[in-house]
């Protein structure tokens, strides 16, 4: 009990130290709010993979979950941490990130999987940021995706970029977990990656920072 205790404080003192280094790059080196904010989200979400192996109980992580969601909440209100908040659009992602990891954790420790947490959350942190940063800086020949006449504002780049990374991580995690390589391992990896793009494609707002996860969280529910 006391372990886990300490190691919370640990990984607190540990992201509010890694928040603190990205709004200073913010302030200093003058990093654009886009990049800070996708920064965070990478080390973020990255940080919390090993959640399976350190925590027993979800009651720690809704605590953590509780606590960064209320200071993201007071930090926007009064106009601080603006390596986060300094965007040039209305998201909600930031908020749904401490919910998505609560909810993504909750079901795996309610499987006893820790690879039900541990992939959705790899590919939430490294193809989520690749998509949105490729997608932007790359402006010749990446055109807007339209899906049955409806303009969306993802780009084919950077959707492209998403479809990769998430069926390279996919599959590479898969071996491993399964310890073979076999056409399941392959399809699987597949189909993960390309739920997890039409996720990211069609969210809304930052959405799909919960939207990634959990989808891909329910294939790997039903088909693993």
């Amino acid at each position: 009990m006391a372990n886990i205790v300490v190691l919370s404080f640990i990984y607190l003192v540990g992201i509010i130290l890694l928040l603190a280094f990205n709004e200073l790059n913010y302030r200093r080196l003058k990093v654009e709010g886009e990049v800070t904010r996708k920064f965070a989200h990478f080390t973020t979400t990255l940080a919390v993979v090993p959640f399976p192996y350190v925590f027993t109980s979800h009651w720690y992580i809704l605590i953590l979950a509780i606590f960064f969601f209320a200071a993201l909440f007071i930090t926007q209100h009064a106009k601080q941490l603006k390596s986060i908040h300094d965007i040039n659009r209305k998201s909600i992602g930031s908020y749904l990130l401490p919910l998505s990891i609560y909810i993504t954790f909750l079901v795996s420790f309610k499987l006893d999987n820790k690879f039900v947490f541990i992939l959705p959350m790899l590919i939430l942190a490294v193809c989520d940021p690749m998509a949105a940063i490729l997608g932007i800086n790359f402006k010749k020949n990446n055109r807007q995706i339209k899906v049955f006449g409806i303009q969306t504002k993802k780009t084919i780049i950077g959707s492209g970029a998403f479809l990769v990374t998430a069926f390279i991580i996919s599959i590479i995690a898969l071996y491993f977990h399964r310890n073979v390589f076999d056409l399941k391992t392959f399809w699987l990896a597949l189909v993960i990656a390309v739920v997890g793009m039409i996720s990211e494609l069609f969210s809304w707002r930052g959405s799909d920072n919960l939207t990634i996860p959990v989808s891909v969280m329910l294939v790997l529910v039903l088909f693993l």
